[in-house]
Parts: C-alpha cells; structure tokens; sequence
C-alpha cells in the first residue's frame, strides 16, 4: 500500500489526525471527518485531552472483519503574532492556575 498524506494504517484499522482548538477540546465540540465511506459527525467530549483516540467502529478497511477508524485528536494553539494576542495569552496564564509540567 501507498502512504496516503492524510491517513495512517494499522493493519485493517484506519488512523487520522484532527487538529482541534484549545477551546474546541475544553467545551467540547462536533466535527465532521472524513471516513472510507464519507463524511461523519463526531462529537468531541469537553475536557478532552492531545492524544485521545476515538474510535469508529466499521470505519475502516474492508475484510471479513472490518477495521475501525480511529480519529486522534491534535491540540493546536492559535499564534501570538502581535501583541494583542500575546497579551491575551499572559492573561490566560494568570487567570489558569494549571501547569503543563
């Protein structure tokens, strides 16, 4: 099989990468994704974290069994390209009493 520039395979499974926003992943979100067999609404729960894989049973590559999609998402931050936004992102900090590490 050929690399596809979107997907990657495992086996019969099927795996594609969503970026989503920062707000998208806390609040929660629908988005609709590309599958073998068409476009799907997928409901993105809130709080949900860079790395978490949703399945979608039957979604991918045909056989005597069917393999699944999996749908990873990608956690992807807005720039801070003038000094509105990077203000904007020191008040976030601020505000948050969370840290990454």
């Amino acid at each position: 099989f050929s690399k596809h520039p979107r997907y990657r395979r495992e086996g019969k499974d099927i795996y594609f990468d969503l970026a989503i926003a920062p707000w998208e992943a806390a609040l929660g979100t629908s988005a609709t994704v590309e599958t073998l067999e068409g476009q799907l609404k997928l409901k993105i729960p809130e709080n949900s974290k860079s790395g978490k894989k949703m399945r979608i049973k039957g979604r991918g590559l045909p056989g005597s069994v069917k393999g699944d999609q999996y749908v990873v998402l990608k956690i992807v931050t807005p720039p801070a390209n003038t000094e509105s936004d990077k203000q904007y992102y020191k008040e976030m900090e601020k505000k948050f009493d969370w840290k990454p590490r």
